[in-house]
This record gives C-alpha cells, sequence and structure tokens, in this order.
C-alpha cells in the first residue's frame, strides 16, 4: 500500500469499523508505515488542516498524535516547511561534511605544531592501511525486538546477507533491559529505535532496516478460500489499522473479513462466525480459543532483502573498517 493511500486518502486509511480510537489509528498509520518502510524517510506529512479536513478529525487529534510521534523521533517538524518522517541514518553528505571538518581541524593543528602536510598525509595513509588490516574482523550483530521466537527468525534472515564468521544474535527489549548487550551493533524497527538507544546508553550503534510481511505470510493468504470468512486478530491497537489492508492486499479475492484485538470483549463471537484467523505476531495466544475446524495464519513480518543490502550492509562495512 503505497503512502499516498495511507495519508492522503486518510478518509479511506482511517477504518471506523475497527474498535479502536481514530487518534490511535492515525498513529498506527505513520509509526508502523515508517517501521515497515511504505513511509520513507524525508516523505513530507500532510499538514494538521489537510489531515483534519480529509479524516473528518478534530485538528487538536491531529497535533496530538503528530507531538508524540516527533517525541519518539519518528517525525521531524520543519518551521515553515512542514511534518516529514524523519531520518532513520545519516545522510551521505552530512557525513562528507563532518570528516572535512575534522580534515581541516587536524591540517590546523599541525600546521601550529610545525608538522608538513607530507608528514600528516603519510600519518592518514599509514591509519588507512591500518583500517584496511581490520577488514576480515568479524562482528557481532544484536537483533532486537519485541517477540523472542520472531526475534530470532529476523536475526536468521539477516544471518544470510553477511560475511562468513559474523554473527547475529536474537534479543528481546525485555531482556535488554535487564543486561544492554556486548555488541558491534544493534538492529531494530524504526519505531522502536529511540527506546532500543536509551536501554543501550551509548554502549553501541543502532541501525534501523524496513520489515515486510514474509513470503510465507503472503502465500498462505493469498491461497485463502474466496469464500472463506476471514477473521484478523492484533495484539496492539496501533498496527491493526496497517494490518487489515495488508491482509486485504495480498488476499483481495476474500469478501468478508473483520478485524479486531486481542483484549476485544467480542473476540469470541468474532471467533464463532469465521473460517480462517489472521494473527499479528504476539498474539498467538487466540490459536488456542478457534475451534478445531478454524484455520490460523500468523501475520510474520521479515526483514525486507533490499534495505538490508542498501542501508543496513553499508553501515556494518563502515563499522568493520573502523
Amino acid at each position: 500500500m503505497p503512502s499516498a493511500h495511507l495519508l492522503s486518502d486518510v478518509a479511506a486509511a482511517l477504518d471506523r469499523s475497527l474498535p479502536i480510537p481514530v487518534a490511535t489509528q492515525l498513529r498506527g498509520l505513520i509509526e508502523y508505515g515508517i517501521a515497515c518502510g511504505e513511509l520513507p524517510a524525508g516523505a513530507r506529512l500532510p499538514s494538521v488542516r489537510e489531515l483534519a479536513m480529509a479524516g473528518g478529525l478534530a485538528p487538536m487529534t491531529v497535533v496530538s498524535v503528530y507531538r508524540d510521534l516527533r517525541e519518539r523521533g519518528l517525525v521531524d517538524a520543519r518551521a515553515g516547511s512542514g511534518t516529514y518522517v524523519a531520518s532513520q541514518r545519516p545522510e551521505g553528505r552530512t557525513v562528507v561534511a563532518n570528516i572535512c571538518a575534522h580534515l581541516d581541524a587536524a591540517l590546523s593543528e599541525a600546521d601550529s605544531a610545525g608538522i608538513a602536510p607530507a608528514e600528516v598525509a603519510s600519518l592518514l595513509n599509514a591509519r588507512i592501511g591500518r583500517g584496511r588490516a581490520r577488514e576480515g574482523r568479524r562482528l557481532t550483530i544484536v537483533m532486537a525486538g519485541v517477540f523472542e521466537t520472531a526475534t530470532r527468525a529476523y536475526a536468521q534472515e539477516i544471518a544470510r546477507h553477511l560475511r562468513p564468521g559474523d554473527r547475529v544474535e536474537a534479543m528481546t527489549l525485555e531482556a535488554m533491559r535487564r543486561a544492554p548487550p556486548a555488541a558491534d551493533l544493534v538492529v531494530t524497527f524504526a519505531n522502536r529505535r529511540t527506546e532500543v538507544e536509551a536501554l543501550l546508553g551509548g554502549r553501541a550503534p543502532v541501525a534501523t532496516v524496513n520489515f515486510i510481511p514474509s513470503e510465507r505470510t503472503r502465500t498462505l493468504l493469498a491461497a485463502i478460500d474466496p469464500l472463506a470468512r476471514v477473521g484478523i486478530v492484533s495484539l496492539f491497537p496501533e498496527f491493526l489499522p496497517l494490518m487489515k489492508p495488508g491482509v486485504q492486499r495480498f488476499a483481495p479475492h476474500v469478501a468478508s473479513v473483520e478485524a479486531t484485538v486481542l483484549s476485544d470483549p467480542k473476540l469470541a463471537e468474532l471467533l464463532e462466525r469465521v473460517d480462517v484467523v489472521v494473527y499479528a505476531t504476539g498474539a498467538e495466544d487466540v490459536r488456542n480459543r478457534v475451534s478445531s475446524h478454524v484455520a490460523t495464519i500468523e501475520y510474520r513480518h521479515a526483514p525486507d532483502p533490499l534495505s538490508v543490502q542498501t542501508v543496513l550492509l553499508p553501515q556494518i562495512e563502515r563499522i568493520r573498517n573502523g
């Protein structure tokens, strides 16, 4: 689902049939849209007025959602320009500018100390040589997630893209609260980055990658009987507004779709009238509540291979080379 549908056509994106306040829906659409790569860094979000009018919302509702997302580091407010999805990694030009500033400072210091530029160049070449000697260094990467089984699967998927000898460990945020890991890099969801950075306290850099529905999830959704009645269940209310259209995207042939959260008092009624339950990771308990004839499908995500290749691996190599 393109971001234009999620935000420009808010009237369609906000689903008032869901048992979730529209403010929670709006926050979830943006938050998980960022985590799933549907809202790329730098994307301009509608103004408060535009979003309020398009979604039939009170302006203060939009203001509150934007403020919450801004405090969590997911969006930036630029004076006189608007609200944008925050960048999750330094831009190349900024990095180069910082390097040039350091080099200028070093040359100035050398000149003050009477050290010739040729000698500075020799020192720089020596440092570069030492960095190349470290290119074979094995790294320890930690994948930080919410649920243990899913996080292990994410770590295994990332490990497929790394060099032999590199190690990827899985760790839940709960485990990280008890004992922050020793790692060269910690990888997590974009919407969890601020939380993970706070838990690490500067012990390791944090990187993010986009997540997409796994291949198995897409295959199982596409195979659902067109006449089946489908129920969608999420643990997190804010994820449901993105999950429901996601299921419909991969199972567009299914006409009967209902969605709710695991804590809904009317969940049992929904489970009695469906043939298939699609549950979000973390809502596995719903499997114990369905009849034996009801099929269950986990709506599992996986690291986007393109994001791993183009965003994560360059960061890993920068760390490997010092």
